[in-house]
């Protein structure tokens, strides 16, 4: 069992205890951030004096070496260490001696897993942020397209008024891109080098940590050592945004749900999203909607394990925090998967556009523009609101929708009807003169549209300074 910290004990570790402590199964996901720390760690060290040369290179060598033994499989990751950070520092010395043994001088395991961490953290955070801006991109090729597509919008689940599919669309294009505005608030707060902070003191050793900050692209070193090595704020900021995102892709997977059903039939998912049964032959199911639905809970889990995790722990450094990677892990993985496969769905997906339409038809969801026409023709609101609802009951025993009734069958429930209510109730009428900021109305959804185009075409993915 490879341990950096034996001198002070007499007996080994019970093998149970070791298994309980140990970390290497997963903060093994931690390589390349723990050799970028390294390496950066190793350049101050021989800028200060700390370190020759030669053993900055010596070091630095066998760091690279590592990494390409591990990539190619010749160098296996096992459970004879106790972390990622042993076995690193293991395997450095016993490919170049003494001087591996001077790596971990003026750090502590304590700043080292913080600063891996919250490399990870961000590394993670720009790739969540590059899947969602494409998911932004298919939204917007859909609102482009589908600008004169009609649909009803709904409240409570039942039929309110008619929108545009664009419209629909828009909503959550406006849902992922403060999805993306939170992503880069949290960068900015969390942008900060730990390494340099020890254990919890600081040393005293003569490290620069601005420098350190700067070669791992930091915007400067954390300002106090013992908030440096037991912070995970950051941490819980990203799995709260991943918990939102999943929230809003998880209320868009339930209406395709719905909409894909043969009840609805608004739209049709790719056979490549899409799956079958294994006894009823005419089923296909909207499983990849599904599932995205369901891994928003696992998303939520993590986020609720980390602040229960964090909740009681004084400063500094406690053993309790080796608890802030598995999940965080799961979720990152997940949100970036369901974000990627959410968006190749919705990219392939087909849109009934005439089932849609006939839907709002059918649906009165031109009600409320019947009873604005009857306002204007001099009838008080109260009134219009009532005549409006018997000619919907009427409708409903008839099968038939408001703009299919004759002119004489309107005038029975009210004379201030005329030739110009077919008109004034149309679909596309009842949409087009909707032209107030935000609404669907093709005015309105021009500019909506030539705002998002702005925007994506100013916020470019976030990159990690660290892959440039």
């Amino acid at each position: 069992m490879a341990q950096l910290w034996g001198g002070r004990f007499t007996k080994e570790t019970d093998k149970l205890v070791y298994a309980f402590n140990a970390s290497i199964s997963f903060d093994q996901k931690f390589l390349a951030e723990d050799l970028q720390g390294s390496r950066a760690h190793v350049r101050m060290l021989a800028r200060q004096g700390i370190l020759t040369r030669e053993e900055r290179d010596q070091i630095l060598e066998g760091l690279d070496g590592i990494e390409r033994d591990v990539a190619s499989g010749v160098l296996e990751i096992t459970d004879r260490y106790e972390d990622i950070h042993s076995f690193v520092e293991a395997n450095l010395i016993d490919r170049i001696g003494d001087a591996g043994k001077k790596l971990h001088t003026g750090r502590s395991r304590n700043d080292q897993v913080a600063l891996d961490m919250r490399l990870f953290t961000r590394r993670n955070l720009c790739e969540l942020d590059a899947e969602l801006r494409e998911l932004l991109e298919v939204i917007l090729h859909i609102m482009e397209e589908n600008i004169k597509t009609i649909m009803p919008g709904f409240t409570h689940l039942q039929k309110a008024q008619p929108i545009s599919l664009a419209h629909h669309m828009g909503a959550y294009f406006e849902m992922f891109q403060r999805d993306r505005l939170r992503l880069q608030d949290i960068y900015k707060r969390m942008n900060y080098c730990p390494l340099g902070s020890g254990a919890l003191a600081g040393t005293t050793y003569p490290l620069d940590r601005e420098y350190t900050a700067e070669l791992l692209g930091f915007d400067g070193p954390t300002e106090n050592s013992m908030d440096g090595v037991s912070d995970r704020d950051y941490l819980i900021e990203f799995l709260s945004a991943m918990s939102t995102v999943m929230m809003h892709l998880s209320r868009f997977s339930e209406e395709i749900i719905i909409w894909n059903s043969n009840e609805y039939r608004f739209v049709e998912i790719d056979d490549a999203y899409s799956t079958g049964s294994s006894i009823m032959p005419q089923k296909k199911n909207p499983d990849i909607a599904e599932l995205v639905r369901g891994k928003t809970g696992r998303v939520y889990g993590a986020l609720m394990q980390i602040l229960t995790t964090m909740k009681g722990i004084p400063l500094a450094y406690n053993k309790d925090m080796q608890e802030d990677k598995e999940m965080a892990f799961d979720a990152m993985d997940t949100t970036k998967g369901c974000v990627r496969l959410f968006a190749g769905m919705l990219r392939t997906m087909r849109f009934n556009r005439e089932v849609m339409l006939a839907s709002a038809r059918h649906g009165f969801t031109n009600a409320t523009d019947a009873a604005d026409y009857l306002v204007r023709k001099g009838v008080p609101f109260r009134d219009a609101h009532g005549i409006i609802g018997r000619v919907v009951l009427y409708c409903l025993d008839r099968g038939i929708a408001i703009d299919d009734m004759k002119l004489e069958e309107l005038r029975q429930f009210s004379p201030a009807f005329d030739g110009d209510i077919y008109q004034a109730i149309s679909m596309q009428t009842c949409v087009a003169k909707r032209l107030t900021i935000g609404a669907p109305g093709p005015e309105a959804m021009a500019r909506e549209i030539a705002l998002a185009k702005s925007y994506l075409e100013k916020h470019p993915a976030m990159s990690d300074p660290s892959r440039a």
